[in-house]
């Protein structure tokens, strides 16, 4: 269902009355097991009076963000969340503001009714599933409506919303952990995802937020981003999680073919080997990178950075001395894959 005024009112105001009796709202049987039908919410202004609803009954509000096409990964994340909330959002929105025109945004793949069914066919299901359809469109756009901005400076990196021409200026940078890693290559990348996350937890509202550790710079950049704008939200990193095969799970192996996946392993088993050989005693943090270099490129892929970082600032170390976390970005064929380890000695 969608939200729409009256109605929307109407269901909130039903979703408190079976808060106030304890309820967990809505279970249908289906499959021999109980499945949570989401409330499916796709106004900015409705989603933010049902959180405020649910929060004046004291109830815990937990968030999780995506881009939807989602997979276990994702659903470890809202089991993540449902241990430190009462009750579960699941934001759906592919975000043009991470994405240069030169990127696959057009091609980013989606399944939003193989994503319902997935959260639904999960333990508990989740409570809201908020499905916008575009964050940056404002209605009135001050002189810009349906014409590019002329007024860019040439050859300045901008994003899809930037280029839209829909007026939206104001951008959320964390000015030195955005810098190194995927930042390298992906200019506007972390300012658009501070950004739509600024947007979200206004919107949202949430007490507590999951992030996968597999998107290890983004994880560390909201975490800094909601501590130095005074955020109330807890920010939890979940842990990464992987196939059989040991690799990272991720929206983008399904562009893998059998042998590019197969080939693609080298990534995590490579990682892995330099944790044991870091755990021994090999700390240079060189030799470990090359280690790791040598074992993807003879497999057939292309790195586009593996870099040994301090797990909090995210400075590349030359030595392992302090908690650090092996970065690695990899192309093989088209696909780009992040992984990472996190190393104590």
């Amino acid at each position: 269902m969608t939200s729409n005024g009256s109605e929307f009112r109407r269901l909130v105001e039903a979703w408190v009355s079976e808060l106030k009796s304890g309820l967990e709202t809505r279970l249908i049987k289906a499959d021999g097991m109980e499945n949570k039908e989401p409330l499916i919410i796709t106004d900015k202004d409705d989603m933010r009076r049902w959180s405020r609803s649910v929060r004046a009954q004291g109830k815990i509000v937990g968030f999780v963000p995506t881009m939807g096409y989602l997979h276990e990964g994702h659903l470890s994340l809202v089991q993540e969340c449902k241990q430190h909330s009462n009750l579960t959002v699941v934001s759906i929105y592919v975000n043009p503001g991470q994405f240069s025109p030169n990127e696959d945004l057009s091609t980013y793949p989606s399944d939003f009714i193989g994503d319902i069914n997935k959260l639904k066919n999960k333990a508990g299901g989740v409570d809201v599933v908020f499905h916008p359809k575009d964050l940056y469109d404002y209605g009135k756009h001050d002189g810009f409506v349906n014409a590019k901005r002329n007024d860019l400076e040439e050859g300045k990196v901008v994003s899809c919303v930037e280029n839209s021409g829909q007026g939206h200026e104001t951008w959320v940078r964390v000015e030195r952990l955005e810098k190194g890693l995927c930042g390298s290559s992906r200019p506007v990348f972390f300012r658009g995802v501070a950004t739509i996350v600024t947007k979200l937890f206004n919107i949202v509202e949430p007490d507590v937020a999951v992030f996968g550790k597999k998107d290890y710079q983004q994880w560390r950049i909201i975490e800094r981003m909601v501590r130095d704008l005074d955020f109330g939200i807890k920010i939890i990193g979940a842990e990464l999680l992987r196939d059989p095969d040991g690799l990272a799970k991720s929206s983008r192996n399904g562009h893998l073919s059998p042998e590019q996946r197969k080939k693609a392993t080298s990534i995590s088993e490579s990682l892995f080997h330099a944790k044991t050989a870091a755990q021994k005693g090999q700390v240079v943090c060189r030799e470990l990178k090359d280690l790791v270099i040598k074992t993807i490129h003879e497999a057939g892929g292309k790195v586009d950075y593996a870099e040994i970082v301090d797990q909090e600032s995210l400075e590349v170390l030359e030595e392992i001395k302090c908690p650090a976390v092996f970065c690695i970005a990899a192309w093989f064929g088209n696909v780009r894959l992040l992984d990472n380890v996190e190393i104590v000695v």
